[in-house]
């Protein structure tokens, strides 16, 4: 199901269903978009709020320039999911009743990835993902892309994920790699569905 961001007005009285046992928010950054900007700085916040035990991932000495370079941007994967493998290597995942991933452009490759090789049970957030995703992506999810993402100019390669994998698509017209459009203001309200919309899938 895709959703226009623009035309959603999010209602946010929803009451809270109380939920017992652990529950676990893991957040998989971008290269260059690490854990404390926006979209997972506040998506962190939140599932802290909601009761998530939180862990960030990080990464080091990844490929640059990676874009539009298939071998480079596969390098950085396939590094990037070694370093979160050894992050999370003594993660008990029975411990936790709930588990969220959280991922952010190539962090959704690698969470799909870990979720898949660790046959982990969790939800995912995936904030613009790359079409490689999809090769791994299933599950519940919600995915948010921008329709002028330079890192994923193919917006029917990201719809056709979604509706493959049964995952819903919101989607931020004329947003970049950062859910951005330039207007700062309207960029800020974009955040605000956005996190809203995060905070309802954390409920």
């Amino acid at each position: 199901m895709e959703r226009n961001m623009a035309d959603k007005v999010m209602n946010t009285e929803d009451t809270q269903t109380a939920v017992s046992g652990r529950k676990l928010a893991v957040l998989f950054p971008g290269i260059g978009y690490h854990c404390d900007k926006p979209l997972l700085y506040y998506a962190g916040k939140l599932a802290a709020a909601h009761g998530y035990e939180i862990i960030r991932i990080s990464y080091h000495d990844l490929p640059g320039r990676i874009m539009g370079n298939d071998e480079k941007k596969r390098a950085a994967a396939l590094l990037a999911l070694e370093q979160a493998r050894e992050q999370l290597a003594d993660v008990d995942w029975q411990a936790y009743e709930d588990i969220v991933f959280i991922g952010k452009s190539i962090g959704t490759v690698i969470a799909a990835m870990v979720r898949r090789q660790g046959q982990i049970p969790c939800r995912t957030v995936c904030y613009t993902p790359l079409k490689e995703t999809f090769l791994y992506a299933a599950g519940e999810a919600i995915v948010f892309h921008g329709t002028a993402d330079p890192w994923e100019p193919d917006d029917e390669a990201v719809r056709e994920g979604c509706r493959r994998a049964g995952q819903i698509l919101y989607t931020c017209p004329g947003g970049n790699h950062s859910l951005e459009t330039g207007d700062i203001l309207g960029d800020l309200a974009y955040l605000r569905q956005v996190m809203e919309m995060t905070d309802r899938w954390l409920r």
